[in-house]
């Protein structure tokens, strides 16, 4: 079915608004990645965090996730539609980023500030969850006749330049200078722009909302006299958890996301002592993994909707993040050219797998648990990075010189890819035995 022309712009135009929030929610998640030697000494900074502490407060964004509030709130979704379910946990990353702010400013004991900014980053990283998995799930539906994937591409590389803008600005609102303690504000200062990020994603989502109400309005208009779809049962979910390819994507998801994302997060302090570079470099170095996405990511989404083929794009992206954790880890010390080109290598298949994962999740469970299967895909996924950033924290935080812990915890990730190539593999095998689900076949566009 092709959609009106009307619509088809009316699809771009709320597209175009689900963006904003989640690029204000990715710059917020990684405004500390680029300036994180900040936190190897507790001295060097006002607020008193050591890199364990750091690393529990990135913690902190998975544990509602995990401990059951994403799987709960995936079925509200399905149950309340994405317009309710949505602002409650657009709201609630909000205020969760606010409480973030305020730890950081309030001049508290670091013991404190710690558990509030932990505290904070909980309910934002549970908001941010939940906004993503509304946001997906409308696509899902906006899209669900066109590019998707072209479409969800898009979204991500946008996002991501949250991620590129968190790690190149945050080294210039908070400048090195050894043997300078920073005060308060300026380590707050990559927040600050952060909120203010926050407040233009809310007023968009309440765009979205209006538009959404009035699409479904349109649809119920349109479809009059036809059957019903059967409503959401709690007993579907079962179902979502015996579908062997549901785990294959959640695998997927938790073991390659977990490779970069925990990665980003520590990534002037692996970079800087493995390269000899100082942290604006660094920072120049990992922005080019969000970089990279803004161009490719909707260009591989576009390949996918074209040509189809997903799950071998799955495969070849998680070995080119393998062969970038293998750079990392074992290249020359010292030489920066290696940096750069694993940061290209990765940037490739940071591009490729999401472009070709993500629409794949629509096609193995029917619309009415789609929200629910996004959610629990998230949950693996956050489980994941729950234990990968504590230990990347400790694994740096308690090895002899920042040159052994670097090359530690990159023995970690490519530990991860391992794994995430393996699994690829098995989805690719999986899609083989079930033609009729199309993984591979191309979408309509």
């Amino acid at each position: 079915m092709k959609l009106p022309a009307l619509k088809k712009s009316a699809c771009w135009i709320a597209l175009a608004c689900l963006v904003v929030p989640m690029f204000a929610s990715y710059f917020f998640d990684d405004m500390f990645s680029t300036i994180s030697y900040l936190f190897e000494d507790p001295g060097r900074t006002q607020l008193g965090w050591d890199a364990v502490g750091y690393g529990l407060y990135t913690s902190g964004y998975s544990v509602l996730c995990v401990f059951g509030g994403l799987v709960v709130c995936g079925i509200l979704l399905d149950k309340w539609g994405v317009r309710v379910t949505g602002s409650l946990f657009v709201g609630m990353m909000v205020a969760g980023a606010a409480a973030v702010l305020w730890a950081i400013t309030a001049g508290l004991p670091p013991e404190r500030s710690l558990r509030i900014a932990y505290a904070g980053c909980m309910f934002f990283g549970l908001g941010s969850e939940i906004a993503g998995t509304a946001v997906t799930r409308s696509i899902a539906k906006w899209f669900r006749h066109g590019p998707m994937a072209l479409a969800m591409g898009l979204q991500l590389a946008i996002a991501r330049l949250g991620t590129a803008l968190a790690l190149v600005l945050s080294p210039r609102l908070v400048v090195e200078n050894a043997g300078h303690v920073y005060s308060l504000s300026e380590t707050a200062r990559p927040a600050v722009v952060g909120m203010g990020l926050m407040a233009a994603g809310l007023i968009l989502w309440a765009v979205f909302v209006a538009m959404d109400a009035r699409f479904d309005k349109s649809m119920e208009s349109s479809h009059s006299g036809l059957d019903p779809e059967p409503p959401f049962r709690f007993a579907d979910v079962l179902g979502i958890l015996k579908n062997g390819n549901f785990w294959l994507v959640s695998l997927l998801c938790v073991l390659f996301y977990s490779s970069i994302i925990a990665f980003k997060k520590f990534a002037g302090a692996i970079l800087i002592p493995r390269f000899d570079i100082p942290a604006e470099t660094a920072g120049w170095m990992v922005s080019m993994l969000p970089f990279s996405t803004v161009i490719f990511a909707p260009l591989f989404g576009l390949l996918v909707d074209r040509f189809g083929k997903g799950t071998r794009w799955m495969v070849l992206g998680s070995l080119l993040a393998l062969a970038a954790h293998l750079l990392l880890a074992f290249a020359p010390q010292g030489v920066p050219f290696w940096g750069y080109l694993a940061m290209v290598l990765l940037g490739f298949g940071y591009s490729l797998v999401p472009a070709a994962m993500w629409p794949s999740v629509p096609k193995i469970v029917p619309d009415k648990v789609l929200g629910t299967t996004f959610a629990l895909v998230y949950w693996v996924q956050n489980l994941g990075l729950l234990s990968f950033k504590m230990l990347a924290g400790w694994i740096l935080g308690r090895n002899a010189g920042a040159q052994a812990g670097a090359v530690a915890v990159e023995g970690m990730f490519t530990a991860l890819c391992v794994a995430a190539v393996a699994v690829a593999l098995l989805f690719a095998r999986s899609s083989a035995r079930h033609p009729e689900l199309k993984l591979d076949a191309p979408n309509k566009l």
